[in-house]
Parts: C-alpha cells; sequence; structure tokens
C-alpha cells in the first residue's frame, strides 16, 4: 500500500477464444509440448546433484532441448521459460510447507494450458461490442468473446494494465485467462454486520441471521444421493442420460486394447461438454453468493473444517461370527455423502470470501468446528444425539426443546465462538495459509 492510501490487486479475466480448426491443433501441440517440457524438466531436475539443480542450469537444459527435440520446439521461448518458473515456484512451495512435492503430469488428467508471461505481447483491440482481438504466438490474431471492460489502449499505464495471459482448455474448448494489475483506493473498514457461515449440503452456505444462499435443493435419488445434475436443465439431463447410453452400448464393441473409434470419441466429448457446463454454472454461482456476502458483512466467521478428513470412507468392519468376513459399514451412503461434499467445494468458497471480503474491507475469520452442529445455540447443552437427522436438531435438554434446521443452529454456534474469542486465526488476503512443514520437507539450511 502506497502513501496515498491506494493498494495494488490482481486478478483475473477468463475470456472464450473463437479458433478455427487449424489453429485448435496448433495450440493443443502446444499444449501438449509444454506438458512435456514440465515432464522432462522434471526428470533433469531428479537426475542432477543437489549441488547443480540450478535455475540457470535448467534454462540452459531446455534451450538445448528446443533445439534437439523439434516438437518442443513448437512451443514459444517465454512460453518455455514460464513451465520452468512454475515448475520452480511449485518446489519453494514444497520447501515452504505449503504443499506437496511436484510430480509428472499425465496426458490425461492433467489441464493443458500454455503461458503468455508478457502483457504487452497481446496487442488487445476491442473491435466492437460483442468481440475483441488479440495476438497469441505462433497462432496469430484471434477474435475472443468480450464480457468486460479490459485495460487496453487508453485505458491503460504502468498502475492499470493485463501482465500476462494463460491459455486453458476443458471441454468447452480454449479459454484466454488474462492476469490483471490495477491501482485502487484502498477500501475502508466496512461496517456490516457479523455473521456466522456453516458450510452443509442441505443449506450450501447456512448463515446465523437466516440469509441463506441456496441454489434450489435438489432431488433425492432413489438410494437418498443427491442428484450430480442438478445445475442440468430436464432436457439437458435428459440428453446426459440419452448419451450415457450411447456411450456404454458403443463401449461394448470395442476389443481389448483397441482404439477408441470415432463415434464413441465423439459421444464421450459431448458427455464431457454437459458436465463443464454444469461446472460453470456451478462456480457462477458461487461467484455470486461470495461477492454478495462480502458486499453485505463486515465479518464473516466460518469453520476450520478437515475436509479430507470428512470425505474418507469408512473402514471395513470385521465380523465376528464369520472368519475373513466384513459387516456392512455404510461405505455405499458415504460415498453419497462425499459426492455432495465435493461438489460444493467448501474449500473453493472460502478461498473466494478470503480475497473478496479484503477488496472490500471486510475481515474473515476461522473457529474450531469441533461441537457446532451439537450444540444447542438456545440453551448450550452439547450432546450427540441433539442432531436427530442431516436437517433437523432438535436439544435433548428437558428445559429446552429447543428445534430448528441443523444448518442454521450450527452457523449460530459458529458466531458464537468467535464472540467470546475462541479465533484460530484470521484468514489473509491470499486465502492460503501455510501448513506445518512435514517430516519429509527438509529445512532450508538442508538445501
Amino acid at each position: 500500500m502506497s502513501e496515498l492510501g491506494l493498494v495494488k490487486w490482481q486478478f483475473g479475466h477468463r475470456a472464450r477464444l473463437a479458433l478455427s480448426p487449424s489453429e485448435i491443433r496448433v495450440m493443443d501441440d502446444q499444449a501438449h509440448a509444454a506438458r512435456t517440457m514440465w515432464n522432462c524438466l522434471h526428470s533433469w531436475w531428479q537426475m542432477m546433484p543437489k549441488d547443480k539443480r540450478t535455475l540457470a542450469g535448467a534454462d540452459a537444459a531446455i534451450r538445448q532441448a528446443r533445439k534437439d527435440l523439434v516438437y518442443l520446439a513448437v512451443l514459444p521461448a517465454q512460453a518455455a521459460q514460464a513451465v520452468l518458473k512454475t515448475y520452480h515456484r511449485a518446489w519453494m512451495n514444497c520447501w515452504e510447507g505449503r504443499a506437496q512435492e511436484p510430480n509428472y503430469k499425465g496426458r490425461f488428467r492433467s489441464p493443458m494450458s500454455v503461458d503468455i508471461p508478457q502483457g504487452r505481447d497481446l496487442n488487445i483491440v476491442r473491435v466492437h461490442r460483442r468481440w475483441g482481438m488479440v495476438d497469441i504466438p505462433k497462432v496469430g490474431r484471434v477474435r475472443f468473446r468480450w464480457t468486460r471492460d479490459l485495460p487496453v489502449g487508453k485505458r491503460a499505464d504502468k498502475e492499470n494494465r493485463i501482465t500476462g495471459a494463460r491459455l486453458v482448455k476443458d471441454a468447452l474448448g480454449w479459454h484466454i485467462a488474462f492476469r490483471i494489475q490495477t491501482l485502487e483506493r484502498a477500501p475502508e473498514p466496512h461496517q456490516g454486520p457479523q455473521v456466522g457461515i456453516d458450510a452443509g449440503v442441505n443449506i450450501p452456505l447456512a448463515l446465523s441471521n437466516k440469509d441463506h444462499q441456496d441454489h434450489g435443493r435438489p432431488p433425492r435419488l432413489p438410494n437418498g444421493d443427491c442428484d450430480r445434475d442438478k445445475w442440468l436443465t430436464p432436457k439437458e439431463k435428459a440428453k446426459l442420460l440419452k448419451l450415457e447410453r450411447q456411450a456404454a452400448h458403443r463401449k461394448t464393441f470395442r476389443q481389448r486394447g483397441e482404439k477408441t473409434s470415432k463415434r464413441l470419441q465423439h459421444t464421450y466429448d459431448q458427455i464431457k461438454q454437459l458436465r463443464a457446463k454444469a461446472t460453470r454454472r456451478a462456480l457462477d454461482w458461487q461467484h455470486q453468493s461470495t461477492t454478495y456476502l462480502a458486499r453485505t458483512y463486515g465479518v464473516l466467521v466460518v469453520e476450520r473444517l478437515n475436509i479430507l478428513g470428512m470425505t474418507r470412507s469408512p473402514a471395513p468392519k470385521p465380523d465376528p461370527g464369520q472368519q475373513g468376513a466384513f459387516l456392512r459399514n455404510g461405505a455405499r451412503a458415504k460415498a453419497g455423502l462425499n459426492r455432495s461434499i465435493a461438489q460444493e467445494a467448501w474449500g473453493r468458497t472460502v478461498t473466494m470470501l478470503a480475497y473478496k471480503t479484503a477488496r472490500y474491507g471486510g475481515r474473515l475469520v476461522k473457529v474450531p468446528a469441533p461441537h457446532t452442529s451439537q450444540r444447542c445455540s438456545a440453551c448450550g447443552f452439547t450432546a450427540p444425539g441433539n442432531r436427530d437427522s442431516q436437517e433437523l436438531f432438535v436439544c435433548k435438554n428437558p428445559d429446552c426443546g429447543w428445534t430448528a434446521n441443523a444448518d442454521w443452529n450450527a452457523a449460530r454456534n459458529i458466531l458464537h465462538l468467535y464472540r467470546i474469542g475462541h479465533v484460530i486465526v484470521e484468514v489473509p488476503a491470499a486465502g492460503r495459509r501455510g501448513r506445518r512443514a512435514g517430516k519429509t520437507v527438509k529445512p532450508a539450511a538442508a538445501r
């Protein structure tokens, strides 16, 4: 922050590209080359002695590889340097205890992406109200969907400009994500009210003042699981079911080890497009809900949840009456709950709230999670049997008997913990908190 009360923000904006089939092939080749460059760099890093693992040595190896291997030369030189920078940053995150060690990138499980580190090379021009033009290295001039005003032309200066971009491909095609830097006046402290937020399955974001953020209750399936395609319309659900049956039928004609036919691959692509459309709608709802909360409330209190532990499958229980047999442990029902938790993406919600509350002058704090769903927010009586079901909370205290929605009751308890001072951490604006380094991570002196 400067002396004039200004603060520098960095955020991204994603837009859809309009590419021809030949341009798509070029972009695919660049993305595969970037992934191969990462894998080659990882092999080089593991092969070299520790005293020779330097950025200069890695840069020389990359330059030599682009000369020797034709398919790596498809990737622009600056994009190759960006791969090295990202790889080194991944090791820095590992050494500082924020992430695991970087690993190889698979062809199918890794997203296809290419980085454009220099914003001045983009030469962005707005054509008319709906479309703009951008320069992509080794591809040429490409149209993209103009959905918001960008700091280009006369709007751009040293403090408000586009610093770079990243090309990303998903099931809906290629997109460009601009990295934007802007200088704005530092926000005043938010004077809004305090609110506790409980992330749930029945109510996605339950608030202590009943200002719940809900995207419509999804229909329940016969096995009790939530509808996984709740973000699709009835016509889209029918189309998805038809495509899945079609793919299952066509898959029966493929022999073991045989290459997937073009007809079956086309069906898979249609299924991916519908799934991606549902994902984008869910992400849009998350952005709108978190923006509303950051603008409305001054202090937002959430739980520190162990999501990995909550979504872990239960261990099988041996049957004492029969040797070698196991009892039913509710793994199938737990799997349905795990899918519902994963679809709500609670961790991503907290990350969005972190940087949005910082931008609007608010605060995001975390409180301990134990017993927030078992404690009665009216009388304070805590017992495991208070929560009758996933939706209903009934206090077992004979002198109370308070009944309410379980998620709303938990949100009231979360706010109560903050008011009595049981705060674990105040989440920084970046939305990340460095975890304690594990035993496998060597200290800085040993590296």
